[in-house]
């Protein structure tokens, strides 16, 4: 199994930030997660606004917990109110189910963490994901969809 640096946490959050400004998106705040949750790295744009960990931490989590982009995580909300109600209090409200979580992948399809982009628009906050995570050379969900069952990758229709 393939292990997430900081160096790496580091650079997606450097490149997401940059990207950001280039294309002027308000404040972001970014959080980079291993397997289990547990934060990486986490850096949060001058004037973001309170609970901007909260939020990127959730979409971070969401991915995880579900094994697919917080994006997907919100239709499935709105698919399955019931089942994502259980989800939310299994996981004592941890899951932000809005764009802008990305499962990290290793080139094998692995699963090497997430992260979590908040600020700007779900869909801008999702394309900043994607752009970090390909940017230092990691894959997306996207990446590995050809590679068969063996690499569980989840996408809309």
């Amino acid at each position: 199994m393939s292990s997430l640096t900081l160096d790496q946490a580091n650079r997606i959050i450097e490149t997401i930030l940059k990207r950001g400004a280039e294309i002027g998106c308000r404040p972001l705040s970014v959080a980079v997660v291993e397997p289990g949750c547990i934060v990486k790295a986490f850096q949060k744009e001058d004037g973001s606004s309170m609970v901007r960990f909260e939020m990127a931490y959730g979409k971070a989590y969401a991915s995880l917990a579900l094994g697919r982009s917080s994006c997907l995580v919100r239709i499935r909300n709105e698919e399955k109110p019931a089942f994502m109600r259980y989800l939310l209090s299994a996981t004592d409200d941890k899951i932000f189910p809005e764009g802008g979580g990305m499962l990290i992948r290793a080139d094998n399809g692995d699963v090497m963490g997430a992260v979590g982009v908040m600020g700007d628009t779900e869909d801008r906050d999702e394309e900043l994901a994607i752009h970090g995570i390909r940017t230092v050379g990691l894959k997306t969900d996207e990446d590995c969809a050809d590679m068969g069952r063996g690499v569980n990758v989840r996408q809309t229709k």
